[in-house]
């Protein structure tokens, strides 16, 4: 999921073997020893099933190291794909980047120009949107707003449905005033580029950006898992194991979510994106200087956060076309984060040093790669400041403690009781919801089921908890409960609200809200 996820939880520690390390210079130097020992320690620690890291420096790669486990029998190396989640932004921006340079649209263009269908909730919002506002986080909107539309997947969403569910998202804030992280605005981007390129999204990132760039491995669109092959699937962490969750099948489809999140690309495949974006020479032409100061230029500010200060000396924080820029003692930094279930990565560069460094990890990553990427960084911004990676972890799981003392955790769910086909008998029935569309609350084998027609994965059974309406869905973990709450007005409705204070984002139950439309199937008497 979207990106930009909640810190997780504490974990236990496992070892895991490592496939290889592939050093550039002949001998391994003390700097190359030290990244070894941080990521060894990360590893164990945070019981990672496989990672993949690269550092680049003056255009060489001076650090490649990649283990563990892909999940289907194999060992991670330098070519296995792993989802990039949100570092697909950078690479959609990087399109219409191009399309730009290439005279096919302007930035400063109305988006309804190019997608004359697009609507906002405010229509005037509709009307003065332009491409460069897709890229920004500006629309308005909520955290996440409508997320629920690209995940949990897969879903039967299509990118037409979710364009068309726009109009419904109520806004939070006045247009342009206040940044708020949108998954749905690059799936738009994507569509406009398709518009303005002539050809579908998947098609034109291919040719515009993966094959001018040598990027040979990654997969977008619809691709045969099989045929590509070397492919890290997600885990989670069940007990004392990880486990792989969300499976790919024997064929990845044409996803939603492709220009906010859906690209695949392996360590390889990364390394040469960062050299190219680092080096303009290594690529002639592809983008000229305009475009690529306009990709990094800040266009939208954001909340500097007390750690960032104090970690990074950071005097100021926001968004690009597609990247985070920042600066970190006194230099320059662009970066960005991914997240999917069960799967993380991290890029950062220091253009000014022609640094940088990505992380790709098919298991519960959060800490480790902010752990990971913090000390690699520091050892160019401020290399007597850096402190090994278990010092930064120790940091984020005192935080996580603090928070969780001062009752910011989830709620024990251990002792919900099922419900009964008599719970409810007012709410039992179909409902709808202006953008996620039909739902059901009606009785099942074993009790009350709530359901969603287009997201199978949104599907539970409703269980009673201290006087409130629980939601267990069946697929998806602890951390993705929701209370059901029964509207009291004459009509029944039902709204949901996250359990967990550090839900992911993208669970954005809060903008729901389920009008009742009619009786459950094959009732044999009206409501009561």
């Amino acid at each position: 999921m979207g990106l930009l996820r909640p810190a997780q939880h504490a974990r236990r520690c496992i070892c895991v073997a490592v496939l290889a390390v592939f050093p550039v210079a002949a001998a391994q130097t003390s700097a190359t020893a030290s990244i070894d020992a941080d990521v060894a320690a990360v590893v164990q620690h945070e019981h990672l099933p496989g990672l993949a890291m690269a550092v680049v420096e003056q255009g060489r790669v001076v650090y490649q190291h990649a283990e563990g486990a892909r999940g289907d029998g194999g060992r991670i190396d330098q070519d296995t794909l792993f989802k990039i989640a949100s570092n697909s932004k950078a690479m959609t921006a990087a399109l219409l980047a191009r399309l730009v340079q290439q005279g096919k649209l302007r930035w400063e263009d109305p988006v309804r120009r190019h997608l004359p269908g697009f609507r906002m909730h405010d229509a005037w919002v509709g009307e003065q949107m332009q491409v460069r506002d897709l890229l920004i986080h500006n629309s308005g909107l909520g955290l996440g707003a409508g997320d629920l539309m690209l995940w949990p997947e897969p879903n039967a969403f299509t990118r037409a449905d979710i364009i068309a569910g726009l109009a419904h998202l109520k806004p939070v804030s006045s247009f342009r005033s206040r940044y708020a992280y949108d998954n749905l605005m690059y799936v738009v981007a994507g569509e406009l580029a398709a518009a303005t390129g002539g050809k579908p999204y998947d098609q034109l990132m291919r040719e515009q950006v993966f094959e001018p760039l040598g990027m040979t491995r990654c997969q977008v669109g619809t691709w045969s898992v099989k045929r590509v092959g070397n492919v890290a699937q997600p885990h989670a962490w069940r007990g004392d194991h990880n486990t792989v969750v969300n499976a790919d099948g024997a064929i990845s489809p044409d996803l939603p979510s492709m220009a906010a999140g859906g690209i695949r690309c392996s360590l390889r495949d990364m390394t040469r994106w960062m050299q190219v974006l680092l080096d303009p020479a290594l690529a002639p032409g592809w983008l000229d200087a305009e475009q690529r100061r306009t990709l990094w230029t800040l266009h939208m500010p954001m909340p500097l956060g007390e750690r960032q200060r104090r970690w990074d000396n950071a005097h100021f924080y926001g968004y690009g076309y597609g990247w985070r820029v920042s600066d970190m003692d006194g230099q320059w930094k662009v970066a960005h984060t991914g997240t999917l279930s069960g799967m993380y990565s991290s890029l950062a560069l220091l253009p000014e040093r022609k640094v940088g460094v990505v992380m790709l990890i098919n298991g519960e990553g959060e800490d480790a790669r902010i752990a990971l990427m913090q000390t690699a960084l520091k050892r160019f911004t401020a290399p007597d400041e850096a402190r090994p990676a278990l010092a930064y972890l120790a940091e984020l799981k005192a935080d996580q403690a603090m928070r969780a003392a001062g009752g910011h955790q989830r709620p024990a769910t251990s002792e919900a009781r099922p419900t009964s086909d008599a719970d409810l008998p007012r709410w039992q029935g179909r409902y709808t919801d202006p953008w996620l569309g039909p739902a059901s609350l009606c009785p099942g084998k074993d009790g009350l089921r709530f359901s969603v027609d287009k997201s199978p994965r949104l599907e539970g059974a409703v269980l009673q908890l201290q006087g409130r309406w629980l939601l267990r869905w069946d697929t998806l973990g602890e951390d993705a409960q929701a209370w059901l709450q029964p509207g009291e007005g004459l009509a029944p409705t039902l709204d949901l609200r996250a359990i967990d204070p550090d839900i992911d984002f993208s669970y954005d139950f809060q903008d729901l809200h389920f009008t009742r439309t009619g009786d459950c199937p094959g009732s044999d008497h009206q409501r009561r």
